[in-house]
This record gives C-alpha cells, structure tokens and sequence, in this order.
C-alpha cells in the first residue's frame, strides 16, 4: 500500500462526512474571525478541556503512557502516537491525524488539531505529575497527518 492509498484509507475512516465538515467550517471560520493567535489559545484550552472530560489512569511508565494514549485516541479515531523519552524532555509523534480530503486546507485544519492535541497532552501528561510550569509545544509537522510534540522544561 503507498502513502496516497494509506492516506485515503484513514480519511474515510476518519472524517465522518456530515460532522468533520461541519466541524472544520467552524474551525476555519473561527480563524478567519478572531486570528490565528486567538483561535491557537481557544483550541489549546478545549484540548486541556477535553483532557479533563478523558482523563488516562495513572501510568507508571512511558509505555504505559503511550498505550493509554493511544487507547483514547482510537476511541475518538484520531490516530496514534509514540512517545521517545529522554532524560529532559518527551518526543511525542502524532500520526495518522485526520485531514480533510482537500489538500488546499490540509495545513489550516493541521495546525487547528494541533492545538487542540497541544492542550490536550499537556493536560494528560499533568494528570501522571507533570508540572504546569513545564511546556509542550507542536515542535513539527512533517505533513498533514503527522505532528510532532515535546514536552520539555523550556524550548
């Protein structure tokens, strides 16, 4: 199977007609309304929301971490993650995110989940004792439906 057909795959599976374009005309308009900076900060904080109404059980380790993760993800079919540890920082790769079918809004709807995701690790990784003061920030986005994140003391 090549990317173009995985690609596929994933959108059918995940961007439920009706609702995922219901969903991203109101991201879209949102951002054309109040900005990008503004819109950054109101998707960040339903992300931290929607980790509130998700909460993970406590993890004892990364991989356990990851596998709760990516438990709740498959819930919401959003895709993946693996998570790289070391000793200062958590690399968190996000992969298979849902996209629209149209490349042209590809990148918009990219960094919208992005910072919906943003909001939503750091309220998770908070919830297994992470500190408030460290931050997790989108670190790149290889394509349309891979993100990177790191959670570190400071970029």
């Amino acid at each position: 199977m090549n990317d173009a057909q995985l690609l596929q795959y994933f959108q059918n599976q995940q961007t439920q007609s009706g609702w995922f374009a219901l969903l991203h005309t109101m991201v879209e308009n949102m951002v054309a309304n109040v900005g990008e900076s503004q819109s950054h900060a109101f998707l960040t904080q339903m992300g931290d929301d929607l980790g509130k109404r998700f909460p993970l059980a406590l993890s004892n380790t990364v991989g356990e971490l990851e596998l709760a993760i990516n438990k709740q993800l498959a819930e919401f079919n959003w895709g993946y993650i693996d998570i790289e540890a070391s000793e200062t920082a958590l690399l968190i790769r996000h992969r298979a995110l849902p996209t629209p079918p149209d490349e042209a809004r590809q990148a918009a709807w990219s960094s919208a989940m992005s910072a919906v995701l943003e909001g939503l690790y750091a309220r998770w990784i908070q919830s297994q004792g992470g500190k408030p003061t460290v931050s997790l920030w989108r670190e790149a986005a290889p394509s349309a439906t891979e993100v990177h994140f790191r959670y570190q003391n400071s970029r």
